[in-house]
């Protein structure tokens, strides 16, 4: 029996047994030990150098027989952002970033241990030379503490390899935009209010200590009734019979008469006196001269 690999033998069974190997890569051995009808061909440490088919040939009418090996290679994966702190209801992502790996790798999500949707990422590769690099993107929303894992993986790999991280979701804090908007409004609208009442109040105020036609008119009625007893500039004192003619005005006249009298012209003028709603006429008779006095009260 002979082995080839790549269309390069690399072991020899004879008939008698004892294997031969070309290769300590290379190893083979009997499935059960006297039964010499069934062979095991091992390759140790295994590279993408062995692809391709291998065949195991018999002498004689028993032909060969060929299988194809296909060898994969698994490389990292690693969460890039690390374990995060953000803020409750808050859009997080994270990138998970598998290097060095032969085919394309599978990747996927798991939260709290349970799977993600893919529709909530988004996975590219792109040829790195003879090997692939994945990049995965998660984005959700943070509402609590939560152990994101991500797990790479090819057919023949036993158990996918993954990279987890913690985030950790805080309270918002309250929202004081909102509260000092509120605030804001209602202390306008209270300040709106004083104004507008702080204005009636004065304008009622005003209003009171402005007085009307009849309160003015009692006042200056009041006012010049106080007033009458001052001394009039027209009286003439007793024992004098003739005012001197300094002390008159142009329009006052004194004309002594057979009887004596002398008369004595109004001290307020006429238009006061024609203006005037009562009028005080006092006559007095001393050493047979007649004094008049007029006092017009307007």
């Amino acid at each position: 029996m002979t082995w080839t690999v790549r269309q390069i033998m690399v072991l020899t069974i004879p008939a008698g047994g004892n294997t031969t190997s070309f290769s300590p890569q290379f190893s083979a051995r009997f499935c059960s030990s006297g039964n010499t009808s069934c062979v095991e061909f091992t390759i140790h440490n295994v590279t993408r150098r062995e692809s391709g088919p291998v065949i195991c040939t018999m002498l004689g009418e028993y032909g060969s027989k060929t299988a194809q090996l296909h060898v994969e290679e698994s490389g990292t994966v690693n969460i890039m952002e690390g374990n995060m702190t953000v803020i409750q209801d808050q859009e997080v992502k994270f990138q998970c970033v598998a290097t060095a790996w032969f085919p394309t790798p599978t990747i996927s999500w798991t939260r709290n241990g349970q799977a993600i949707n893919s529709n909530l990422y988004n996975t590219t590769s792109m040829a790195d030379g003879d090997s692939f690099n994945s990049t995965s993107v998660l984005t959700f929303q943070a509402i609590s503490n939560t152990t994101v894992e991500c797990q790479a993986t090819v057919q023949t790999l036993t158990k996918p390899q993954s990279s987890s991280v913690f985030l950790v979701v805080v309270p918002k804090p309250p929202n004081w935009t909102v509260l000092i908007a509120v605030v804001v409004s209602f202390g306008g609208f209270a300040l709106l209010i004083l104004l507008i009442i702080g204005l009636i109040f004065c304008y009622k105020r005003r209003k009171k200590k402005q007085p009307n036609y009849q309160d003015e008119m009692s006042r200056r009625v009041r006012t010049q009734s106080q007033i009458q007893g001052e001394p009039n500039a027209a009286y003439v004192p007793e024992g004098e019979t003739s005012v001197p003619p300094t002390e008159l005005t142009d329009s006052s006249f004194c004309q002594p008469n057979s009887s004596d009298i002398c008369k004595m012209p109004d001290v307020i003028s006429s238009n006061q006196a024609g203006n005037s709603n009562n009028s005080t006429h006092n006559t007095v008779h001393e050493s047979g001269v007649n004094k008049h006095r007029h006092v017009t009260i307007v």
